[in-house]
């Protein structure tokens, strides 16, 4: 019998990011499958893969090349396919502008990169284990930035 798992996507052009990501995931002991991707462009391909397994949360990086994580969100949003998709997004910027626009164009959530590998697992956790149904009803902007 295969044991329930939660699937995860990271798009992130840092593969330094995207190996510490994984290795944060390895060390929870989460039951995941988690998939990276270096670019806006590579999540999209896969996601729109009438063949591909979609994830239940991904973690998008805002400044990729050639499609950053703006754009994938506006995309994903708008595809009625993805609605069962919490979106994380997951950030080196702090702005507020950023923060405002990944919010009202539908984010779940967004999270500043930690600069240190235990917060990294204690905001990876943290996001995995969110009650999602609760916390996208009634989204409001005190529990949309992640602080930790």
């Amino acid at each position: 019998m295969q044991k329930e798992y939660i699937s995860i996507a990271l798009a992130d052009d840092d593969v330094d990011d995207r190996l510490f990501f994984k290795d944060a995931f390895d060390e929870l002991k989460i039951n995941t499958i988690v998939d990276t991707y270096c670019d806006g462009e590579e999540l999209m391909t896969f996601l729109n893969n009438e063949n591909s397994k979609l994830p239940n949360i991904i973690f998008l990086d805002l400044n990729m090349p050639r499609k950053n994580g703006f754009e994938c969100l506006l995309e994903i949003k708008k595809n009625k396919k993805f609605d069962s998709i919490a979106i994380a997004i997951y950030s080196t910027s702090s702005s507020e502008e950023d923060i405002e626009n990944t919010f009202i164009n539908g984010a779940n959530i967004y999270i500043k990169k930690p600069s240190d590998f235990a917060t990294l697992k204690k905001i990876i956790s943290e996001v995995v284990t969110l009650n999602w149904q609760y916390h996208t009803s009634g989204l409001n902007k005190e529990n949309f930035l992640l602080r930790l």
